[in-house]
């Protein structure tokens, strides 16, 4: 999955103007990431089903072409601050056609459902996690002290992801990295360690049984 050292520093650059807002968890460079699809608890796919959907998404996802979308000012939400990938639709599409392999594995009833309308679904990458009810009037004042330019990511994998959220941070066990078109070489450089461009994830369970959100 691509890990863009600019990714990585405009991300670090607004989170440096949250530090100190108590309401707010910073997401470390470790577990940054552009959640794209889920396909299930982990007790409830089996080994041989794994190993299936890893060879068929990369047999799928290697045939395509590596998409280009841009970063830049973040959105707040009681929920979390994210950055939005812009334009969004390339990544809309690119979770549809995992989506289409997880169901000729898995079946359509085993499948999380595609919103109906595509644009409910907004690619982005989050740096912070609500902790508490806030205002978010001094949370967007920081940011807005922030001067960035839009930073350009080229999308070129896939990660298929084993995660929990057991410390308020969604931490992943396994990642397996899947390869979005022809194997570039050396054209893949600038790569840090820290950003997941796009996931798809087998969920461990909550203690209540929920699955992760």
């Amino acid at each position: 999955m691509v890990r863009h050292a600019s990714l990585v520093r405009l991300v670090e650059g607004y989170q440096a103007s949250l530090r100190g807002l108590s309401t707010l968890d910073l997401i470390p460079p470790g577990w940054l990431h552009l959640t794209m699809q889920g396909i299930g608890f982990v007790d409830e796919i089996g080994d041989s089903q794994v190993v299936e959907l890893t060879d068929r998404l990369r047999d799928r996802l290697v045939t395509l072409t590596p998409s280009v979308v841009a970063f830049h000012r973040p959105i707040v939400r009681p929920e979390a601050v994210y950055l939005p990938a812009d334009p969004p639709e390339p990544i809309r599409a690119l979770r549809s056609v995992v989506h289409g392999v997880i169901a000729e594995v898995l079946g359509d009833d085993r499948v999380e459902q595609l919103p109906r309308d595509a644009a409910a679904y907004r690619p982005h990458v989050s740096i912070a996690y609500s902790n508490a009810r806030q205002d978010v009037g001094p949370i967007a004042e920081a940011l807005n002290n922030v001067q960035t330019e839009p930073v350009p990511v080229v999308l070129d994998h896939v990660d298929l992801l084993r995660f929990h959220r057991d410390h308020r941070m969604y931490e992943w066990t396994e990642a397996v990295p899947l390869r979005i078109g022809a194997d570039r070489g050396e054209q893949m450089q600038g790569r840090v360690e820290g950003v997941r461009g796009v996931g798809v994830f087998v969920a461990e369970k909550l203690p209540d049984g929920r699955q992760s959100s």
